[in-house]
């Protein structure tokens, strides 16, 4: 394994003392060892640093760096795979958690063989704050279906990636000016310079922290990110299909967060949906 080439993990966390040992902990178990974890904690004032700090003493591959202050979870991000030295970087958020021992160990090994790709990823099992399954999907699996629909719909699980730490270099990094959609940003940036694959088995157990929420600080959100992800679509325009179905869709996504009780009228809403864009690219389990 020694032989293999070196992975580097790269976890942003801010005050995530309850969850972020189990993060760290499913890294460490991956049958993949060539690895190094980067944890970026953005000035926590929980228990975060000394959870990380226990854990590092024991894993000498687990370096902990903390920001002098708050940078957000975007510069946080390109800090660390800056200061990153594997060939790749995978991702994973302080509330996730892989599920798939082999998650690393398969997609290494896709990468190696398939030179011409620059970007891995998987399925996704969403859970609650309780760790009960909500529901989990895949996503389209292929490059030329994934070209079809990234420009719509981020059908890629920033916890579930894995991609090329000299192409993220080539393509900028995250740009910060889409904020939450900074790894979209990044996969359409990247789908530039190679190609795309996911697998169709299930990496990661993703927190739903927006169930918790209120719905209207999940509805403020929605209309915050509006001009981000117009922004998005007309950046890359030139290189995907279906601009004007992601601008469309994007102002849906604005009316939709106006709908009261929306959760029972979802069946016809999402019929609605349906008949104007499409079926959703996910495949529900």
């Amino acid at each position: 394994m020694e032989n293999r080439p070196l992975v580097s993990v790269v976890i942003p966390t801010y005050n995530r003392q309850k969850y972020i040992a189990l993060a760290i902990s499913s890294v460490l178990e991956q049958t993949y060892k060539n690895i190094e974890i980067i944890v970026i904690d953005d000035f926590s004032n929980d228990k975060s640093l000394e959870i990380i700090y226990e854990i590092a003493k024991e894993n000498g591959n687990i370096s902990l760096y903390k920001n002098e202050k708050n940078l957000g979870f975007v510069k946080s991000l390109n800090k660390g795979v800056g200061l990153s030295k594997g060939k790749y970087i995978a991702r994973l958020d302080d509330d996730d958690v892989w599920c798939d021992v082999r998650k690393l160990e398969k997609q290494v090994d896709f990468l190696e063989k398939h030179k011409d790709y620059v970007l891995v990823g998987g399925g996704v099992i969403k859970i609650n704050k309780d760790g009960s399954e909500m529901v989990r999907f895949s996503v389209p699996e292929e490059d030329k279906d994934i070209r079809k629909v990234i420009l719509v719909n981020n059908v890629f699980a920033h916890s579930a990636v894995i991609f090329k730490r000299d192409d993220f270099m080539k393509v900028g990094g995250y740009d910060e000016q889409f904020g939450f959609f900074a790894d979209w940003a990044l996969w359409l940036a990247l789908g530039k310079v190679g190609k795309f694959y996911n697998f169709q088995e299930f990496f990661i157990h993703y927190l739903d922290q927006e169930d918790n929420r209120l719905n209207s600080t999940r509805d403020r959100q929605i209309r915050r990110r509006l001009l981000a992800k117009v922004k998005l679509s007309n950046k890359y325009k030139r290189y995907y299909n279906g601009s004007i179905k992601a601008i469309l869709h994007s102002f849906a996504s604005y009316v939709y967060s106006f709908i009261p009780l929306r959760k029972k009228l979802w069946p016809i809403i999402f019929k609605i949906r349906s008949f104007f864009f499409g079926h959703p690219p996910y495949k529900y389990f």
